[in-house]
């Protein structure tokens, strides 16, 4: 079982403040204006090459449109809350900010790739897109190797486009030699968290720590800690802010996984955009399966055993995976942590040397991140 599961919950610390009031509609309409902006001159350096090349830009807006923009929201706060007037321009730190959407979708798409994902965002994963245009046009070959590589090479070029935009952010050279240290961590640190969720996968890193550590690494640090972290290297922030962001990020970003890992699974599917069945069916060693695996009796195991990614079983196969989950308590320890981690990160939130703007928009975003529904 995992450490602190059995504490109680605590609701000490209050409400967040309204999300309108900390301004995130606004930064989440220019992160996208700053993606439109850029992808509308890389769609036409695509074009002028080939036509064909289309699709591809088409594909990377696709990706770059949905989402809930968390991580830029984070490092633009995170900038904010340490910022000195007159430093960096706040467009240019906005431009800088939006690259990590490009991170973030070649996450998604490599990640898809390797699950055998169907769906991504209520519409067709990128490798089962691409798949279907092979059949559409008629095109010679495997229509399912095709669409693997091309989904491959879209998330490489959404890489590839993330460092593009942070260059041409318009932020000082300064804060751009700052923010790459940053970057390339982060960067490096999701790589790797791939590779530890694919062996884990494949039986290594087992148990719940196992899974926690897949969690930190994929997802949890590069979707809070390195981007608040990532605002402080724009802004000059000493250490003491990089160490209180890092308070905050940890165990926010843990909470933030172990909330997708719920709604993977107990999520409503015309709010997720993906069905409920999907990481059963690919068989994701979250934590939540951890802890069932822990807490069932032998018939649990079995069950667990033969139908976790199991691409034969069907919706009541799955169904009884939840009901198991449910039963030996496994959801709830899960919901538990997430609070315990989010009020963790909120406590850490209140007592940081930031700015009250900033400690305002990062606590409605810490609620935000933990309670969402999608």
């Amino acid at each position: 079982m995992i450490a602190g599961a059995q504490q109680r919950e605590s609701s000490a610390l209050p409400l967040a403040p309204s999300p309108a009031a900390a301004e995130l509609d606004r930064v989440r309409s220019a992160v996208t204006c700053a993606l439109t902006e850029f992808l509308d001159d890389q769609r036409e350096t695509l074009a002028a090459m080939d036509d064909s090349l289309v699709p591809v830009a088409d594909e990377v807006r696709a990706l770059a449109d949905g989402g809930k923009r968390l991580r830029p929201l984070f490092a633009y706060w995170g900038w904010r809350g340490a910022r000195r007037e007159g430093a960096e321009d706040d467009a240019a730190v906005l431009r800088a900010v939006a690259a990590l959407e490009f991170v973030h979708a070649s996450a998604l798409v490599h990640d898809d790739v390797m699950d055998g994902a169907l769906t991504r965002r209520g519409r067709p994963a990128t490798h089962v897109g691409f798949a279907a245009q092979h059949g559409h046009h008629r095109l010679t070959g495997d229509g399912a190797s095709f669409g693997v590589g091309a989904a491959i090479l879209v998330g490489d070029l959404s890489l590839v486009w993330s460092d593009e935009l942070l260059r041409r952010s318009g932020i000082s050279p300064a804060a751009l030699t700052r923010a790459r240290e940053v970057w390339d961590t982060m960067r490096t640190e999701v790589t790797a968290g791939q590779y530890l969720d694919l062996l884990r996968a494949a039986g290594g890193l087992p148990g719940a720590q196992g899974a926690l550590t897949v969690a930190r690494y994929k997802s949890a640090g590069y979707t809070v800690q390195r981007p608040l972290q990532l605002g402080a290297a724009i802004a000059g922030a000493g250490a003491q802010v990089t160490d209180a962001y890092s308070a905050i990020g940890l165990p926010l970003g843990e909470a933030f996984q172990l909330r997708d890992d719920v709604l993977g699974v107990f999520g409503d599917p015309a709010v997720t955009g993906k069905s409920a069945d999907d990481d059963l069916r690919e068989g994701k060693q979250t934590l939540l399966i951890a802890l069932a695996e822990e807490a069932a009796d032998a018939g649990g195991r079995r069950l667990l055993a033969r139908m976790l990614g199991n691409p034969d079983a069907g919706p009541a196969d799955f169904d009884a995976l939840r009901r198991l989950i449910e039963s030996t308590g496994a959801r709830a320890m899960v919901e538990q942590r997430i609070a315990q981690r989010t009020e963790l990160a909120r406590t850490a939130i209140a007592e940081a040397p930031v700015a009250e703007d900033a400690r305002a928009a990062l606590d409605a975003l810490a609620v935000a991140a933990t309670t969402r529904t999608a």
